[in-house]
């Protein structure tokens, strides 16, 4: 589902990574663990296509990314990628519901069709009750919750996580960690998890150490 040969990626002087290869199979759960500058978020976002490496090959779902323009990307990536980052990024203008609907509209749906599927995934994560809500009136779980559902609402064959449970309580981690396990069951999800949690790492399938901006 996942494959990456040779990434090197640099900002400015800094070579940040220096020839990485991966390769995740479809429904695995893989995490990437080490240090702060070893390169992990880097790679991630250019897995991702929100980062264009300097040499090197991505594919995804057996399409390589390298030959697409701008458009094409940014079309790909609504349709086949879903994103979950430490901090939520939801709109605090719009409610639980309508952040979860904003992939699909994106993407061409209908208000009806993207209205049913975000509820649908709302109650996925256990927040059926939550959907007329705004961002500020959730707790910090309920906001990831919700950003989770939002990041899988065009069926994405893979989803990308940068530290998804960083800001949050012990209890609440593992709510959202064994989420991610359930997503992965229900729809068959790859999942790529960038993540300082020992436990979370653990749980994966394989975790894979990054260190210097290598695989180790």
């Amino acid at each position: 589902m996942i494959k990456a040969s040779g990434i090197e990626k640099s900002f400015g002087q800094l070579k940040v990574l220096k020839g990485v290869d991966i390769f995740v199979d479809k429904g695995e759960v893989v995490s990437i663990v080490g240090a702060s500058g070893a390169g992990k978020s880097t790679l991630l976002q250019i897995l991702g296509t929100l980062l264009t490496p300097d040499s090197g090959t991505v594919e995804i779902n057996g399409r390589d990314l390298s030959g697409l323009s701008s458009v094409q990307l940014a079309d790909f990536r609504n349709k086949e990628i879903g994103f979950v980052f430490q901090a939520h990024h939801l709109l605090p203008e719009f409610t639980a519901k309508e952040n979860v609907m904003m992939p699909a509209l994106i993407g061409g749906d209908s208000f009806a069709s993207a209205s049913k599927r975000a509820l649908e995934l709302l109650n996925e994560v256990g927040l059926a009750g939550r959907a007329s809500h705004k961002p500020s009136e959730l707790s910090g779980g309920e906001q990831q919750r919700v950003a989770v559902a939002r990041a899988i609402m065009n069926f994405p064959s893979v989803l990308f996580a940068d530290e998804p449970s960083g800001n949050l309580d012990s209890k609440t981690k593992e709510e959202i960690h064994g989420l991610f396990f359930r997503l992965r069951e229900h729809y068959g999800q790859t999942i790529l998890i960038v993540t300082h949690d020992a436990g979370l790492a653990n749980m994966c399938d394989r975790a894979l150490e990054m260190k210097d901006g290598r695989f180790v």
